[in-house]
C-alpha cells in the first residue's frame, strides 16, 4: 500500500496563508529565492519544469522571463493558487514527486527547477532519475532544500548518518502547524543525484540579503553565521544512463 505523502495535510491547511505571504516572507523572498534564482541560466525560450511549484511564484517568474513553463504540485489547493496566479500562461498539474511523472515525455525540458520541495521526498534517487529522464541534453537541474546541517541542529539524533522523518512547528504563516520532513546527511542527498546521471555544477550555501536584515534582523544574524538552506545546480551528463549505475 502506498504511504500517504507526509506533508500533504500540512500544506493543504496552510496553502492560503502560504500563497498570501510567499512573495514577501523574508526566508522565502529575501533568502532562499534570490539564491536559487542566481543559479538559473537565461530562461528565455527554454522549456522549464517547475516541480513542486506551490502557489506558483517561481513559475510566474519563469514565464515573465520568457520561459515555456509546465508546473505541478501535490497539493490541490496549491495547484489552485498557482493556476489563479498564472492564468493561461502555463499549465499546472497535480502530481506527486515521489511517483513516476508519466504525464511528461522523455527529454521534454531544458531545465528542471524544484524549490523547497525535496525535503518531503524519501527516495531522492527515484525523483532524480525522473528529472534526468525528462531533461534534454544538455539540461540543468536546479533545486533548493533545507541545509542538512541546519536540520541536524534542529533535530539532533543518535546518528547524523541516518535519514529520518522529523517534524518542526512552523509559526510563520499564522496558526502554528506541525510540518514533517526528511532529515538526511549530505551524502544521502548528493550520492543519489550523481547516481541518477547528474554532474554537480554549483553548490551554494546562501547568506541572507540586506533586505532580509531589514525585515528580520534577529534571523539575519543567525543565518549570517550558519546556513538554513542549500541550493544546488546539476547538469545532465551526456550519454549517461542512470540504470547503468555510477561510472
Amino acid at each position: 500500500m502506498d504511504q500517504e505523502p507526509i506533508a500533504l495535510d500540512a500544506y493543504e491547511s496552510l496553502a492560503e496563508a502560504y500563497a498570501a505571504r510567499v512573495d514577501t516572507k523574508p526566508h522565502n523572498a529575501y533568502y532562499e529565492r534570490p539564491a536559487t534564482l542566481s543559479l538559473l541560466p537565461d530562461v528565455d525560450g527554454k522549456r522549464v519544469l517547475d516541480a513542486g511549484c506551490g502557489p506558483g511564484v517561481y513559475a510566474e517568474w519563469l514565464v515573465n522571463h520568457g520561459a515555456d513553463v509546465t508546473a505541478f504540485d501535490l497539493s490541490a489547493r496549491m495547484v489552485q493558487f498557482a493556476r489563479e496566479r498564472l492564468g493561461d500562461r502555463a499549465p499546472v498539474f497535480q502530481a506527486d514527486l515521489e511517483k513516476p511523472l508519466d504525464f511528461l515525455e522523455d527529454q521534454s525540458f531544458d531545465l528542471v527547477l524544484s524549490a523547497l520541495a525535496l525535503d518531503y521526498v524519501r527516495d531522492l534517487g527515484s525523483t532524480f532519475r525522473e528529472f534526468h529522464r525528462v531533461l534534454a541534453e544538455p539540461g540543468l537541474l536546479v533545486f533548493s532544500l533545507s541545509h542538512p546541517f541546519a536540520e541536524f541542529v534542529l533535530h539532533p539524533s543518535a546518528n547524523y548518518f541516518d535519514t529520518e522523518l522529523v517534524t518542526y512547528e512552523w509559526t510563520g504563516f499564522g496558526t502554528p502547524i506541525e510540518m514533517p520532513s526528511y532529515r538526511r546527511p549530505v551524502g544521502a542527498l548528493l550520492n543519489p543525484l550523481l547516481e541518477a546521471g547528474f554532474a554537480l555544477d554549483r553548490f551554494l550555501e546562501p547568506t541572507p540579503t540586506d533586505r532580509f536584515k531589514d525585515e528580520a534582523p534577529e534571523d539575519y544574524e543567525e543565518l549570517s553565521r550558519q546556513p538554513g538552506f542549500l541550493c544546488v545546480r546539476a547538469a545532465k551528463r551526456a550519454g549517461k544512463n542512470p540504470r547503468e549505475g555510477v561510472v
